[in-house]
């Protein structure tokens, strides 16, 4: 039984119903009906034509399902009109889907959810598991965001930045429950990427690629996090890099720049770097000085100041530190890694204690403790714990 080939099919077939005729939310509904028929017939039946056979089946569906409503006689007059169900138009609605899951009337929360259900094809069930919320809780969010949209036109217009962003916050996600999410963005994102010429859409791709690449090297047996500089390099995936880095250079060669390309590009140097100590962390500050720029993001410049103080030392980190607003998140592990580099431990010891109580996953609050652990015990031995 081949999953991926159902969620890559499940977006063209909700958009066939949609053209026959069918509301947003009924066509979604009785394709992932006829998904759980699949998932259940082709093991021991596998069709000949995988997507006629979901069209025809998803259809009948939606025909039982319009035959019990209210308004009976009108729809028996459309079933009647309706031709045979087959694989129907050859339109692609793949990136209609998309922009309609990420209508700008949904939450960002809703709006992923919907995406990963109605072009992702996931289940209710998994994208709940994925994100640590009970089934029941997951299933509302959908039905209030496919109601939010059953007025939107299938074919208006949309917006590929709220696409886009959209895509990030799942990829963001990484992975929970039997989905993971990271690899899911990326398919999607590939998916986007083949369906429309978007110097963004490539730009993202490509820091999805990057970033994933490190994935392995991210955390260690114990679950626990290791910070860029002390990942093991030989388990990056350099077949990720290349990828990343040959998609990334096709898009800034349109002279388009755009956020995720200038974030893809610092991602394309740290991936360049075979140690930590080739890091090229003077070009690092020239493209966060292009990010900011770009989008004046806070979280940018945060990270520009982590950058500004590896390239010109941590007492050029901190001045650029002391531009940003202190409730910034991160803002406190920022200013801790700075002042231990500048040979301040006490200070260090105290803002990594303060940031970990305001972190917001385990991982990085259990990576923040052990970081003011070790200076404390540090301090407490009077040993020489400057850089």
């Amino acid at each position: 039984m081949d999953d991926s080939l159902l969620r890559t099919l499940t977006p063209a077939v909700i958009g066939i119903l949609v053209r026959r005729g069918a509301d947003f939310a009924a066509a979604e509904d009785a394709v992932q009906d006829a998904l759980i028929e699949a998932v259940r017939v082709w093991p021991e039946d596998p069709p000949r034509d995988p997507k006629g056979w979901l069209v025809a089946v998803a259809w009948r569906k939606f025909l039982d399902t319009t035959r019990a409503a209210t308004s009976r006689r009108r729809r028996e007059v459309l079933v009647e009109e309706e031709p045979v169900p087959g694989p129907g138009t050859a339109v692609d609605d793949t990136l209609q889907l998309y922009f309609l899951c990420a209508h700008p009337s949904l939450t960002p929360a809703s709006a992923v959810a919907l995406t990963l259900r109605a072009v992702g094809g996931l289940t209710t069930r998994q994208i709940a598991q994925a994100y640590l919320v009970p089934e029941a809780t997951m299933a509302q969010r959908i039905s209030r965001a496919k109601r939010t949209v059953s007025e939107v036109r299938f074919d208006q217009a949309g917006d590929v930045a709220t696409v886009l962003r959209v895509l990030y916050l799942v990829f963001n996600e990484g992975y929970s429950g039997d989905v993971d999410l990271a690899a899911e963005a990326i398919r999607l994102t590939r998916q986007l990427a083949a369906r429309i010429n978007h110097d963004e859409v490539a730009g993202l791709l490509a820091l999805m690629l990057l970033h994933h690449a490190r994935r392995e090297a991210r955390t260690r047996a114990d679950g626990s996090l290791v910070p860029l500089a002390e990942q093991d390099r030989g388990l990056w995936d350099t077949r990720l890099i290349t990828e990343g880095v040959e998609v990334l250079q096709a898009a800034l060669a349109h002279d388009r720049l755009g956020e995720f390309q200038a974030q893809a590009a610092i991602a394309a140097l740290h991936a360049d770097a075979q140690v930590p100590e080739e890091t090229d962390w003077v070009q690092i500050v020239e493209w966060y000085d292009e990010l900011v720029r770009l989008t004046d993001n806070p979280v940018a410049r945060l990270n520009r100041a982590v950058a500004v103080g590896e390239a010109d030392g941590p007492r050029a980190g901190l001045a650029a530190l002391a531009e940003l607003d202190p409730a910034l998140p991160r803002h406190s592990a920022v200013a801790a890694y700075l002042h231990e580099r500048d040979g301040d431990p006490a200070t260090a010891a105290r803002l990594y204690a303060e940031a970990a109580e305001l972190a917001h996953n385990l991982p990085e609050r259990a990576h923040l403790t052990r970081q003011a652990a070790r200076l404390n015990e540090l301090l407490r031995r009077g040993q020489d714990v400057s850089p």
